[in-house]
């Protein structure tokens, strides 16, 4: 056995191990949704016996627990992160474009000033942004997603302008010779090219809109909307009770949808990311 293929083995034993690591709480978090409460209490880590095995139970409890009805928390999350992607996706693809192509003083600052975004910490202004959301009427889901195009422009800008640069001029160039406007240009020749990376940023986004806490929490009047990660805080008792078998439920039936796409997306969620981050 040479030193590669050694090296090849020990890679992969030690990536089999910490994906393992990663995937442990999931799996643990999905046989306690099917626990009942005192089960969980008395053994985390045990699997479901015909004593603490509680079925659809938890599923149950959890969407119907309080006077908060949980459709509604999936329908604002849902509009919020609809809505936010979209407008990421479109105002960075088209900034990113434009930056590549114009390459001026003020389309690098812009540029640069995008990539400072990322290295910002969130806490740093999250007391400031929740008194202009309030003041900006930016309070509601139908609102909420410009300031999640603010703080997801970073990496979208990143990502977009790497890949923008690696499309021949050439192709544009036809296009205008055609008779094509900048806006047809950009909609009907460069984003069918860009097709990877719309998908790799949008999951991106989806994975961190759909299940952020923090933001939605500070700006959101939480008495009139709720996400599903608020209506999951939520799930107490009297005297500050939880039911951790329904918040596990829940949990897993806001993992589910993230996951599916992701698995069906994974292709080109690598291929994007790849593309952006080294070309150009």
């Amino acid at each position: 056995m040479n030193n590669r293929s050694l090296s090849g083995r020990l890679l992969t034993a030690f990536f089999a191990l910490l994906s393992a690591a990663w995937v442990a709480p999931v799996i643990v978090v999905l046989y306690n949704s099917f626990k009942t409460n005192d089960g969980i209490k008395s053994s985390l880590f045990s699997l479901p016996t015909a004593d603490t095995f509680a079925g659809l139970d938890n599923f149950i409890k959890g969407i119907t627990f309080g006077g908060y009805p949980f459709y509604n928390s999936v329908f604002y999350s849902l509009v919020i992160t609809v809505l936010s992607v979209a407008l990421i996706l479109l105002c960075t693809s088209m900034a990113a474009w434009y930056i590549s192509r114009v390459d001026s003083f003020l389309c690098r600052v812009v540029y640069y000033l995008c990539i400072f975004s990322m290295v910002v910490p969130f806490q740093m202004v999250m007391f400031t942004l929740s008194n202009t959301a309030d003041r900006l009427s930016l309070n509601t889901p139908y609102t909420i997603p410009i300031i999640y195009l603010g703080f997801g422009a970073g990496l979208a800008v990143f990502l977009f302008t790497g890949f923008v640069k690696s499309i021949p001029l050439d192709v544009e160039e036809a296009a205008a010779i055609d008779g094509c406007t900048p806006l047809q240009t950009f909609f009907l020749v460069d984003v069918p090219i860009m097709k990877s990376t719309f998908i790799s940023v949008g999951i991106l986004q989806i994975m961190w809109i759909w299940n952020d806490y923090l933001l939605p929490y500070l700006v959101l009047d939480k008495t009139v909307y709720k996400t599903i990660p608020i209506h999951i805080q939520y799930l107490q008792g009297s005297y500050g009770q939880v039911d951790y078998g329904a918040t596990m439920a829940l949990i897993i039936l806001c993992l589910l949808p993230i996951v599916i796409i992701y698995f069906l997306c994974q292709k080109h969620i690598i291929k994007g990311v790849l593309s952006g981050a080294v070309k150009g």
